[in-house]
């Protein structure tokens, strides 16, 4: 199915989420770290130069219903997070620099 930029984007954000998440469709801690140190090396390199350890307790944040596994609606809220960051990067803030973290 061909569809607008914006369909596809969900599509591959979908894709990316089963590519880390197991048989019941969630991510485990040490699978949620992998997809954020292969995906998001730049967020991540300029939290480092900011002195913030954005790895840290990103799992137990997202985990809003702390049964210790990321769900689609977790992993989505997690990518809102760093796509306002980004946002506000291109308005001029620095990287890693929102309060989400």
């Amino acid at each position: 199915m061909s569809g607008s930029q914006l369909e596809q984007a969900i599509t591959d954000l979908i894709n990316l989420f089963h590519k880390y998440s197991g048989s019941d469709d969630t991510i485990e801690k040490e699978d949620l770290l992998r997809l954020m140190k292969e995906n998001f090396p730049n967020f991540l390199g300029a939290c480092e130069k900011r002195g913030r350890d954005y790895l840290s307790n990103i799992f137990e944040k997202q985990d809003k219903n702390k049964d210790r596994k990321i769900d689609f609606s977790e992993f989505l809220s997690l990518l809102a997070d760093i796509a306002t960051d980004y946002h506000n990067h291109s308005h001029g803030a620095q990287l890693c620099s929102g309060g989400n973290q």
